[in-house]
């Protein structure tokens, strides 16, 4: 089983990875695996690139995906399981379940943010659009 986590870099989605980690733990066999994901949406900056350079974008959100993944990191070497860890770019939702698809997922599990009712109908969240547009199960960890 190999389990996509979105990470950024927040105690919700350290919460997720452990959830992974430990239903991993509960299953059989040797293809047992996990993806942590850090996106960050660059639309808004590539207007920036064109006074500071496409490259000073491209380091300042990897600097930003690495600090994220750090502590994830650190916990997924802890649990002995495979692991890999990728940055991403674009729009969140749709970036985590392409690189769900295309890395063969089969399940995205995802940290609930626990914002209100409200907020969430007026704003939507990144793990309700994620649910909304996947073919790939999707669990949302509180």
């Amino acid at each position: 089983m190999k389990i996509l986590v979105g990470i950024d870099g927040s105690k919700n989605a350290l919460r997720a990875l452990r959830f992974a980690i430990r239903l991993l733990r509960r299953i059989e066999g040797r293809h047992r695996s996990i993806v942590m994901l850090s996106v960050h949406d660059d639309t808004a900056l590539r207007a920036a690139s064109h006074f500071v350079g496409n490259e000073a974008v491209d380091d300042y959100l990897s600097d930003l995906s690495q600090a994220d993944l750090a502590p994830a990191i650190a916990l997924a070497a802890k649990s002995g399981l495979n692991y890999e860890a990728i940055e991403g770019r674009g729009p969140l939702a749709s970036t985590i379940f392409d690189t769900a698809k295309a890395g063969k997922c089969d399940l995205i599990v995802l940290g609930s943010k626990g914002r209100s009712g409200i907020k969430d109908l007026l704003l939507g969240s990144v793990a309700q659009r994620v649910a909304a547009i996947s073919n790939v199960p999707v669990t949302l960890v509180r």
